[in-house]
């Protein structure tokens, strides 16, 4: 038991959280591997990402050196990748039903209309280029927050972000099986023409390009409807822009003039760019909030087992 509570104060909220996720999705794969492929390649890959994340911290609170405290502060990010590829070989072979038709149903009785349609009236190679610019900003805003408060010397704050963000990660990837689906530039849109019916200017082709193999369906891929991964319900994209606007704004940081017009772009363009269903972003809002009210105190349970000092916003 000792030994227990040894390693758990050497642990921050953030070791401890990624830790238990990789722990769920190797029990999910040791409970389904007749039927999930890869699943102990996955198994291994997760075990030394484990004892990585251990090591790290034991370096962290023994003497740590710039590059000691630059994998602490954003190991994570890598492993959030992972993690969403890991998902994307096993939601399939455990929910084959994709549940768009119900999405739909759920946008069209309440709007009356399919919204992806209706924005499509306002389409133009400016908009579609600046929204695709901010939705492709969602991989850089939480950096940015961080980055800034660290420069700020807020150091409690700029952790307790990354902990926010890498939380509302795993919370929207187990969200993902409840209701997988695949999004409306597939069902409601023919995706084959999607840079003929959204032509960006510059950039946007190139961003769309990159959005599309980070989802497993680069250039070429046939039957990209089969294999792109089941991510749209609830609204990632939107569930942690709002979280970073969110602290932004509570910790007072200069992030926020760039983080909450960009922000607010960004989850507008998850309908305009027809990555998401209006009711994704619902859901990714309600996701938010119960994200940033249980992470505060998961947060603060940590900093108090070890002695150190709590968010109070």
């Amino acid at each position: 038991m000792e030994f227990v509570k040894k390693t758990i104060k050497k642990l921050s909220a953030l070791d401890s959280t990624v830790i238990i996720f990789l722990s769920l999705l190797t029990l999910a794969n040791l409970i389904f591997g007749s039927v999930v492929p890869r699943a102990y390649i996955f198994i291994a890959l997760n075990i030394c990402l484990t004892a990585l994340i251990y090591i790290v911290a034991e370096l962290y609170n023994k003497k740590p050196g710039r590059i000691v405290n630059l994998i602490h502060w954003f190991y994570p990010y890598p492993i959030v990748f992972i993690t969403f590829k890991e998902l994307y070989n096993m939601i399939k072979p455990l929910r084959p039903s994709d549940y768009d038709w119900l999405l739909i149903k759920i946008d069209h009785f309440i709007w009356g209309c399919n919204p992806t349609w209706m924005l499509y009236n306002i389409a133009n190679p400016v908009l579609t280029e600046i929204l695709q610019i901010c939705y492709t900003s969602f991989y850089i805003l939480p950096f940015i927050l961080a980055v800034t408060l660290l420069a700020q010397k807020h150091e409690l704050e700029a952790e307790y972000v990354v902990f926010s963000v890498v939380y509302g990660f795993f919370l929207s990837y187990m969200a993902y099986f409840a209701l997988p689906a695949i999004g409306p530039r597939f069902t409601l849109h023919d995706f084959a023409r999607t840079d003929e019916m959204l032509p960006g200017l510059f950039i946007a082709p190139i961003f769309r390009e990159w959005i599309n193999a980070g989802e497993s369906i680069p250039r070429g891929t046939l039957h990209p409807a089969l294999l792109v991964q089941r991510d749209v319900f609830p609204s990632g994209h939107t569930m942690m822009t709002a979280i970073v606007m969110y602290l932004s704004v509570k910790f007072k940081s200069k992030a926020k003039y760039v983080v909450l017009p960009v922000g607010a772009l960004l989850i507008f363009s998850t309908v305009y760019l027809r990555y998401h269903y209006v009711i994704d972003v619902m859901a990714g809002m309600c996701c938010m909030v119960f994200s940033v009210w249980s992470g505060k105190r998961i947060f603060n349970y940590y900093q108090r087992l070890s002695g150190k000092q709590q968010i109070t916003y």
